[in-house]
């Protein structure tokens, strides 16, 4: 059985949608089992049935305001970092949270445990592609570094591709820099040097920058980007989206019987569409670069997104991910560092 270690008080819905989303990822996957930690009261209230799923009461919660390294330090009994130590300790196999971004970065790295050579684990996601030769890509950093050397970029963009293959069975991944334009003279000196390694080294598929209205196109299988430039593309991403589908309604229904017979006719492609762009059908980010399984859903996500995620760290446990991942970047070391083995 695989265990999964639940942050059950991380997220805006916290915890009755996150419990929702462990049932129903109970009833769906039989070969998890749950450790939930949080608030033994708030818990039970949400919770339909104990099989497979037990219950870890703590006394205090890290919410997402809170300076991260601090709040991980001080709130030793927090839900997240009870969580995170029953993966350092051997009692569980992954993390699962929907809380303060910055705070599981920090419980991931100083108590689940940075894998040696990795400079600088980050958060990755496959996002939908409409365009090129598959279906996703993967988007790294999404917002664990808002600062980044070029070499921290260059390791995301191995990392990444590491991700690809191994995941989602991309041979040869191409990968792209996140820039202010295509050009190879284009961006600050951080951008303009990664550019560099990433063109020099060889060792990743590089074919050069994109830009961010670009990146669902297809061009890439892999887009490395700053965290800052990450988590801003990712959130004009789902702005666009649900802007986009409000507007949509609103014509449809302004349509009068005209517009509402085309839509009915449409609906199945409509629907299709939407849960394409619905963040929730795509589980969670994971943190590259750790000796286990972390993953953070969106802050905002209901119980489907929960038991997708789930899912998603069942198939990452199952094949070894971060094994594989420790035991590639051991064979890879000077390549991670930009030198030539």
């Amino acid at each position: 059985m695989i265990k999964i270690a639940v942050d059950a008080m991380g997220g805006d819905y916290a915890p009755e949608e996150v419990v929702k989303g462990v049932e129903a990822a109970r009833d769906r996957y039989s070969q998890l089992e749950f450790q939930v930690f949080g608030d033994e009261a708030a818990i039970q209230n949400c919770l339909q049935s104990s099989d497979r799923i037990t219950l870890v009461p703590t006394s205090e919660v890290i919410t997402m305001g809170e300076e991260p390294v601090k709040a991980v330090k001080q709130k030793k009994d927090s839900s997240l970092v009870q969580a995170a130590q029953a993966v350092a300790n051997g009692e569980a196999d992954a993390v699962f949270s929907a809380g303060n971004t910055g705070a599981i970065l920090t419980a991931a790295i100083f108590i689940v445990g940075r894998i040696k050579g990795v400079d600088r684990p980050a958060l990755a996601s496959a996002l939908p592609a409409y365009g090129g030769p598959h279906k996703s890509f993967v988007l790294m950093d999404m917002g664990a570094n808002a600062e980044n050397k070029a070499a921290h970029l260059y390791q995301y963009s191995i990392l990444g591709s590491f991700y690809a293959k191994e995941v989602l069975g991309y041979d040869h991944p191409r990968v792209r820099l996140l820039n202010n334009g295509g050009e190879e003279d284009k961006g600050d000196d951080v951008h303009k040097a990664a550019h560099q390694l990433m063109k020099q080294s060889g060792f990743v598929n590089f074919l050069g920058n994109v830009e961010a209205r670009e990146i669902l196109e297809g061009t890439a299988d892999v887009v490395v980007a700053d965290g800052f430039s990450g988590n801003t593309a990712l959130k004009a991403i789902e702005g666009t989206a649900l802007t986009t589908m409000g507007q949509l309604k609103t014509a449809i229904t302004a349509g009068g019987l005209r517009g509402k017979l085309g839509a009915l006719f449409l609906k199945p492609a409509l629907k299709s569409l939407k849960n394409e762009m619905n963040f929730n059908e795509q589980g969670g980010a994971v943190v590259l670069g750790v000796k286990a399984p972390v993953v953070k859903a969106h802050g905002s996500s209901k119980a489907v997104a929960v038991a997708n995620a789930m899912g998603q760290i069942q198939t990452m446990v199952q094949e070894d991910l971060t094994g594989k991942s420790a035991a590639f970047i051991a064979e890879n070391r000077a390549a991670l560092k930009g030198k030539k083995e």
